[in-house]
């Protein structure tokens, strides 16, 4: 029979059984004892790490362990961490499977050094194993920025400082490229050395740190960038405002990067971006002041700077302050010596400071003066303080220096003025009074004498009669009214002894002066020289009166005249008739061919003289008018005939006076005007141009439709029922037209020429063509009438008229 297969319940019951003698084998034979995981005897681990070492530990029974522990490099127990409180640098914590874990946040070179794990097993046995921990500096960047920023022209270091255990060696790259020690660059240990940095050296470099010992390799990448110092490039030296108003001024400056700019006031040593009224841009380098004060005034620091340094540059602000002039006196002096006035004024810059007398425009200048040695003008300016003064000495004074005199400061934002009074004072003068008339009186009438004395101060004044003081007289027909600088003597000639000379006598403080006085009795005037008939018409006749003699101060006011028909001998019924004496002496409304008696008086201001200078004179008969005056002032040039000249081209107003109608009256006027040239010396019209006009009830016509630049007689002539006056003749000129100017310059040059009668009425035949045809008629008429008249006339008349075609 075969072999029988033992049940498989009984295999598994076999290998049990082995399989528990194996593990009674196994425990009986384990060595009790402590491991510390990670399992190297020595653990290299870099400053700064963190580090967790293990203990556990490999006994039969874990249950007989008591007393683990950790013990640091100094044998001192290592502590859990305490509860509720910060973590310690290195304590130790208790993980499951009765491992005990040693943990170090952070190692430091101080914790290097051989650590300890123990425990007791069973009471008997002390188990102990260690570990020894090495530590080492990895590599740090303690001054490698990754951004660094080298000056323009300067050395610079870019700095990589490293620090490593052990000790790391360097290297340097830019953009990829090893970098050798040379002229340009040397690499030093805390960095690379870069010679005169221009702006080509920007660009990437990198700093290569390896330790060979740990076979660690780091690199730092950095940017570098030329950077260029500030250089202010526009500030100028002094700048100006204006008190009361804006300012603006620019400092600018240039770099890399761009600067940032500030305004530093010196006095105060402030930024005047925090000062009221002040603005500041600090890219633009613009400052603003809203309204400028006086005490802005002083120098002022504009700063620019950027990360590659600072430049400053110094400004003067000069506030232009309004002149003001704060002291001006008024100031007396007296006639003979020297009187001095002076005005202060305040601003920026000092105001200059001049005088002129007031109502003149020209002003002293500095220093004497040309024109009168006795003035002198002395200026004196404080710039620092903005003051100035201005002093006008005048020498040896006159009484004519006594006036107003404006003094004017001016600087470069505007001018001041004040006016103050030189008083110049002297004794009583009675200049004034040395050419007045005697006082005249009649009748008994009470007569004032005046008498004003010039002085300063006042005089005062007393009168004298006949070598007394009128005051000591008590004569009631002698009364005083006023004791200076005017005083009046009313005197009531009673009796002829009060026609007499009176004594004036003023005085003050410089001395005394006396003027006398003459009454005198007044009377009516004598006989009128002569009188005599210079026109005569049918109803005027006008005289010339040569008046009687005269006294000064008594005129004559006016003459009269009585005059009556020869046939009747009764003065009583004659008529009157009064002039004053300068107004022309006609007597109008006679009857023509009638012979009348005058007689002629002259009155003054005591009455009318006595008739005097008899006289018969007969008028004409009835006539035509006389010749009518127009009432227009010509112009002469040289020897020409006087012109009319009318401020229009097309029209003009001619007004005449009314003449005398010589007994019949005047019922119209008549008017003719040409225009017409001077051909030899004597005026030639155009006839079928003339125009002839009448006139009633009036003294003025207005002509129109006339030619511009273009010459006219005008002939005036009243009529009557006898017929026509005489013509009165005057030349006028048109002004110039817009359209005249062909017209003009020919109709001119021809009235000028006075050209001989034959070229004359070819010169009448050109001047009609101009004033009706086109100007290419114009134009075709003088060229024909040149080529005609080339061999008759002069070369210099054919050059003036072909000007004219230009």
């Amino acid at each position: 029979m075969g072999k029988r297969t033992p049940p498989l319940s009984l295999v598994w019951a076999a290998l049990l059984m082995c399989s528990c003698s194996l593990i009674e084998l196994s425990h009986a034979d384990l060595v009790p004892s402590l491991e510390i995981l990670p399992m190297q005897e020595v653990q290299r681990k870099p400053v700064g790490k963190s580090l967790i070492l293990t203990c556990r530990p490999t006994v039969p029974e874990p249950a007989l362990v008591a007393d683990l522990q950790w013990k640091d490099n100094m044998n001192n127990t290592i502590l859990p961490k305490p509860t509720g409180r910060n973590q310690p640098p290195m304590y130790t914590e208790t993980l499951p499977g009765e491992s005990l874990a040693l943990m170090i946040s952070s190692l430091t070179v101080e914790m290097g050094g051989k650590y300890y794990c123990t425990a007791s097993y069973a009471n008997t046995e002390i188990l102990e194993t260690s570990v020894t921990i090495t530590t080492y500096v990895a590599i740090t960047w303690t001054n490698a920025p990754e951004n660094q920023y080298p000056t323009l022209g300067q050395d610079y270091v870019v700095m990589c400082e490293v620090k490593a255990d052990p000790n790391p060696t360097i290297d340097w790259l830019r953009n990829g490229d090893p970098i050798r020690t040379g002229d340009k660059y040397v690499v030093q240990t805390h960095g690379l050395l870069i010679h005169d940095v221009q702006e080509t050296d920007e660009g990437i470099y990198t700093c290569r740190a390896a330790v060979i010992d740990t076979g660690e390799l780091l690199e730092r990448t950095i940017r570098v960038e030329v950077f260029i110092q500030p250089v202010i490039v526009s500030l100028p030296a002094t700048m100006e405002a204006i008190e009361g108003k804006p300012f603006a001024a620019n400092c600018t400056a240039t770099g890399k990067p761009v600067p940032e700019i500030s305004w530093i006031r010196d006095a105060t040593q402030l930024n005047v971006a925090t000062a009221e009224r002040f603005q500041v841009n600090p890219q633009t380098g613009l400052v603003t002041i809203n309204s400028v004060r006086e005490d802005d005034y002083g120098t002022y620091t504009c700063l620019a700077k950027n990360k590659a340094g600072v430049v400053d540059q110094k400004t003067k602000l000069n506030v232009l302050v309004r002149p003001a002039i704060y002291e001006l006196y008024n100031v007396t002096g007296s006639r003979t010596k020297e009187i001095a006035i002076t005005c202060r004024a305040k601003g920026r810059p000092a105001p200059a400071i001049t005088f002129r007398r007031w109502g003149t425009q020209e002003e002293y200048s500095p220093g004497v003066q040309v024109d009168d040695v006795r003035i002198v003008l002395e200026r004196y300016f404080d710039e620092d303080r903005g003051e100035s003064s201005g002093t006008l000495r005048i020498a040896n004074a006159e009484r004519t220096d006594d006036g107003l005199y404006q003094c004017i400061a001016k600087n470069k934002g505007a001018e001041a003025f004040k006016t103050g009074h030189i008083t110049v004072e002297f004794g009583p003068d009675f200049s004034q009074m040395k050419e007045l008339p005697p006082v005249f009186t009649w009748d008994q009438r009470k007569a004032n004498l005046s008498c004003l004395a010039m002085g300063i101060p006042n005089a005062t004044i007393e009168w004298h009669w006949n070598g007394r003081k009128i005051k000591e007289l008590y004569d009631t027909n002698l009364k005083i009214v006023g004791a200076g600088p005017r005083s009046d003597l009313i005197v009531h000639p009673v009796t002829r002894q009060y026609y007499s000379a009176y004594k004036c006598i003023a005085t003050n403080i410089h001395g005394t002066a006396e003027h006398d006085m003459q009454l005198k009795e007044a009377r009516v005037p004598e006989f009128v020289s002569a009188a005599v008939p210079r026109q005569l018409t049918a109803t005027t006749i006008t005289f010339d009166i040569r008046g009687p003699p005269t006294e000064l101060g008594l005129p004559i006011l006016a003459f009269s005249v009585q005059y009556k028909e020869a046939l009747n001998p009764d003065w009583s019924t004659a008529y009157n008739r009064s002039w004053s004496p300068d107004s022309p002496y006609i007597v109008e409304g006679l009857r023509p061919q009638t012979e009348y008696s005058f007689r002629f008086a002259a009155r003054n201001q005591v009455g009318l003289g006595n008739w005097g200078v008899n006289q018969k004179q007969s008028t004409p008969r009835r006539s035509a008018p006389e010749e009518p005056k127009p009432l227009h002032n010509p112009v002469q040039h040289d020897k020409e005939e006087p012109v009319v000249v009318s401020p229009y081209s097309d029209h003009f107003e001619l007004r005449w006076g009314v003449p005398a109608d010589n007994g019949e009256p005047i019922d119209r006027y008549q008017i003719k005007y040409c225009p017409g040239m001077k051909i030899s010396g004597s005026w030639t019209e155009l006839e079928d141009r003339c125009n002839t006009v009448d006139v009633v009830e009036t003294t003025s016509y207005e002509m129109t439709d006339l030619n511009g630049n273009t010459y006219y007689r005008i002939e005036l002539k009243a009529h009557n029922a006898i017929g026509y006056s005489s013509p009165a003749s005057i030349i006028m000129k048109t002004t110039r037209g817009e359209s005249d100017s062909a017209n003009n310059n020919l109709g001119t040059l021809l009235y000028s020429a006075g050209l001989n009668s034959g070229v004359g009425s070819l010169h009448k035949q050109l001047f009609t063509t101009t004033t009706r045809a086109s100007t290419s008629t114009i134009t075709t008429t003088i060229t024909t009438t040149i080529i005609a008249l080339a061999t008759t006339i002069s070369v210099t008349l054919v050059s003036v008229l072909a000007s004219m075609l230009v």
